[in-house]
């Protein structure tokens, strides 16, 4: 059950290399050709997929629902393989990076084959009856579309080179030598399976049919869910609206075998981030993420645009439209483009959803076009958060236009939805715990000692202090308690607050 993956271009000889390399092995060779044909038979629409991604359309709700389909149809079909091809078998794949999809298999031989551009062209020249320079431009086309396409499934760079164990360049390795040094590789130690690796295989595979039987139901097609499995035993998470929907989860997961237990929770919260700008590399969005993991929570995003143009009203763009059962099936899962907007490209939405998607943490995706009010009447419409974080907006406006804007705007939202609301900037000292977190709790923790430490020692001049008779004296003691009080609870709050944060029961 050796699992084997390469990497290749178009044009290139990976393809040949995986066949040769199979056919040495005694493996059966499989192609992402194969797969999305099959996956796109099953009503996955792999092409609209595609070219969202290849016009760096935002994703929708649905089509991200529908990329975590097509991930566990991949995962599902090469672990059933690997699985069927017995203790001595194995499988050769030849596609994109598929091995990312197959977390925890170390034994996973990965490798990327490269071709010389000069060999690519000539054969795109030969196959497609180009010209040299069409043959030049198809071929570094489909490159691109390749490197967005892994950025958005993976979030990685396809050619990162820590992302395989050896790089095969047909320049200096005929097709013959290199699957006889792939051949000879695949026999070391690190590429055998193991018990504990066969395990991990047999709970991709009970995770991904199960959240295939998910997608392929029609009551719960639409349901957002996160599959594991681990010996049998199965959690499903999912959003809290789609609660209607998951109560046909155990009814559907029933007939599917090895499942030992079954465990279906919702996602406990939601969270609303609002910005005109999105960069998922940024600090304070990874700060998010680990919000909403520590919360079990979902992240719903907002872009906050500037208006389409003066004096028009324009709606806001809903992303979450979803696909119609016809436009999902009657055409092989490619569906009607849309037609490329300058509006779409450059904010970083889709960049953002994506990450939100590989962690796990993907809610619905709006971009509402201009200020406060046009946001608030977006927000009567939607379901209630747990809190609503604001980052740069207003960003065409002036330094200190802007910051009184954003000010504006959460004191705006605070009172019409009635929940935290924050900026990014305060996201990380308010709900995580970092080093100044811990230099803060370390004095909490000397100050309330120091407290007790105090109140216990001069216990008997303090009650004698202030059981002094005397009215002029009972205003002053009670001056002093009005006064020592809030001081103690400040000190003991702000050290439990810590210690719970610190406990993520906060």
């Amino acid at each position: 059950m050796q699992i084997i993956c390469i990497s290749r271009y178009s044009y290139g000889y990976g393809k040949e290399l995986a066949e040769k390399l199979a056919a040495k092995l005694g493996y059966e060779c499989i192609g992402r050709e194969e797969l999305t044909d099959q996956a796109t038979a099953s009503g996955i629409p792999v092409g609209k997929l595609e070219m969202a991604i290849m016009k760096r359309h935002a994703l929708s709700e649905e089509l991200a629902i529908e990329m975590d389909r097509f991930k566990a149809f991949l995962t599902a079909s090469l672990c059933e393989k690997a699985l069927n091809s017995g203790p001595n078998g194995g499988i050769v794949y030849h596609g994109r990076t598929v091995h990312l999809i197959l977390p925890g298999l170390t034994h996973i031989m990965r490798v990327r084959a490269i071709a010389d551009m000069e060999d690519r062209i000539e054969m795109a020249m030969q196959r497609l009856h180009l010209t040299r320079e069409k043959a030049k431009s198809y071929n570094e086309q489909v490159d691109e579309d390749i490197r967005r396409w892994v950025r958005f499934f993976y979030n990685v760079n396809w050619e990162d080179p820590s992302l395989y164990d050896v790089t095969i360049n047909s320049a200096h390795l005929s097709i013959e030598n290199a699957a006889s040094a792939l051949m000879h590789m695949a026999q070391l130690p690190e590429f055998q399976v193991t018990p504990a690796l066969k395990q991990t295989i047999e709970d991709l595979l009970l995770a991904s049919r199960c959240r295939t039987a998910i997608g392929n139901d029609e009551r719960t097609r639409e349901v957002k869910a996160t599959v594991r499995a681990q010996k049998g035993n199965v959690s499903i998470t999912y959003l809290p609206r789609h609660s209607r929907q998951a109560q046909y989860i155990p009814q559907i997961l029933e007939n599917i075998q090895g499942i030992r237990s079954l465990t279906c929770t919702v996602a406990t919260t939601n969270i609303l981030c609002i910005q005109e700008e999105f960069d998922p590399g940024a600090p304070s969005f990874q700060h998010l993420i680990e919000v909403a993991e520590k919360w079990n929570a979902a992240v719903e995003l907002i872009r906050l645009a500037a208006q389409q143009g003066a004096g028009s009203a324009v709606e806001p763009e809903d992303h979450n439209a979803p696909l119609t059962e016809r436009s999902a099936k009657d055409n092989g899962g490619i569906l009607d483009d849309v037609p490329d907007s300058k509006e779409e490209l450059g904010h970083g939405l889709p960049e953002a959803m994506n990450k939100l998607i590989q962690v796990g943490r993907a809610g619905a995706v709006h971009t509402v076009y201009g200020g406060a009010q046009a946001l608030e009447g977006r927000l009567s419409k939607t379901e209630k958060y747990s809190l609503i974080v604001v980052g740069d907006v207003f960003m065409s406006r002036g330094a200190a236009v802007q910051k009184r804007m954003k000010r504006d705007l959460i004191s705006l939202l605070i009172d019409h939805i009635h929940v935290p609301v924050i900026g990014t900037e305060d996201l990380k000292e308010q709900y995580l715990f970092g080093p100044k977190q811990w230099l803060e709790t370390i004095g909490y923790a000397i100050a309330s000692a120091l407290l007790y430490m105090g109140v216990l020692t001069y216990q008997g001049p303090i009650l004698q202090f202030l059981s002094t008779p005397g009215t002029q004296h009972r205003i002053i003691a009670a001056i002093a308690i009005g006064l020592f009080a809030p001081v103690a609870a400040f000190i003991i709050g702000g050290l439990a607050h810590n210690i719970l944060k610190a406990a993520k029961l906060e």
